[in-house]
């Protein structure tokens, strides 16, 4: 008996690292439980992880689930890179998350993140006419009908495909762009967020592979005044469930001396073609917070006011982020805060 094994993993391709796969053919009876997976190995000299005279690179499974695509026994297979040393290589950033999200699991850190993106037909965005430009931006977000939605049938697809996997997909929404959707993966702990997220990504672009479209991350797929996709990144820790001063406390702490330009440097490449001022953002070098505000850096929404807890929404986040170190920031800053303040 065999089943289909798809590993998945994340490549050195910089400034914005790409998604890789390959298949392997397993002998006995299915599983999904990334004990029983094998390591494997591949050549990192042709994903920007390893050069031509040392270029074996291991993949070390992390986190596996139903592979919708193929369906029956076949499983996708998320994986963590490795040297042969077995020492996390240099762009495997879940290795940096590990440690953060183990000291502070006390907390009960949770995530949901709202992953934007835009599909293209070719070199145009889905929807845009060949050699122009669309109406204004306006009656496209949370739209319908076809003279304002494009792409409803590959949404629903990876939306169903999603589900089948198994991961924690939240929702979906048209957003305010021709072509450009969002997805929600959460509320999880950090790294069931990040690792659901990376598969999530994979099934959209494999997902559009079958109608001939693509997806791109891209955080201004068309300069302009049209708004740029993100990542906005919600969080919270079990005291911010439970009292305001621990939500204040959360975005305090995300403002403080250099923490601003720290993250953001992180959030994802392009971070000042998108973070303006305009179009729903801050600018990427001002740091404010504040009620039910979506042209602040953090926003704490109005229900979250109103109840006195809950959680916050960093809008900062690329749509191209890396997941693994946006929450692995968010952790380390916002819960050693709460630590000192005793808020925990």
């Amino acid at each position: 008996m065999t089943f289909k094994a798809e590993y998945i993993w994340i490549d050195g391709t910089e400034p914005t690292a790409k998604l890789r796969s390959k298949t392997k053919i397993m002998a006995g009876s299915p599983t999904q439980d990334v004990a029983d997976l094998p390591v494997w190995g591949f050549d990192g000299s042709s994903t920007n992880q390893a050069e031509g005279h040392a270029s074996d690179r291991v993949l070390k499974p992390v986190f596996s689930c139903p592979d919708p695509i193929r369906g029956g026994d076949d499983v996708l297979v998320l994986c963590e890179v490795f040297n042969i040393d077995m020492t996390p290589h240099e762009s495997n950033t879940r290795a940096e998350l590990r440690p953060v999200a183990e000291r502070f699991e006390g907390q009960e850190p949770v995530f949901g993140i709202e992953q934007e993106y835009t599909f293209f037909d070719g070199h145009r965005p889905l929807g845009f006419p060949e050699g122009g430009f669309p109406a204004a931006q306006g009656g496209y977000y949370c739209g319908v009908g076809s003279d304002e939605i494009f792409g409803r049938d590959i949404v629903e697809k990876h939306l169903d495909n999603c589900l089948e996997a198994g991961l924690g997909i939240s929702g979906i929404n048209a957003e305010v762009m021709p072509g450009q959707w969002e997805f929600q993966v959460g509320p999880l702990s950090p790294l069931e967020v990040s690792d659901q997220l990376w598969i999530a990504r994979w099934l959209l672009y494999r997902t559009a592979e079958d109608f001939d479209v693509s997806a791109t991350l891209d955080p201004k797929p068309v300069k302009g005044d049209w708004n740029g996709a993100g990542a906005h990144t919600n969080f919270s820790t079990r005291a911010m469930r439970e009292g305001y001063d621990a939500i204040i406390t959360a975005c305090e702490s995300l403002g403080e001396g250099s923490k601003p330009l720290d993250h953001v440097k992180n959030y994802g490449a392009g971070i000042d073609d998108r973070l303006t001022g305009l179009h729903e953002t801050a600018p990427w070098n001002e740091y404010s917070y504040g009620v039910s505000n979506r042209g602040a850096s953090v926003r704490i929404p109005w229900q979250v006011e109103q109840d006195r807890k809950g959680y916050i929404e960093d809008r900062r986040p690329n749509a191209n982020v890396d997941p693994y170190v946006v929450t692995r920031l968010i952790v380390d800053t916002c819960c050693t805060a709460l630590e000192k303040a005793d808020q925990v």
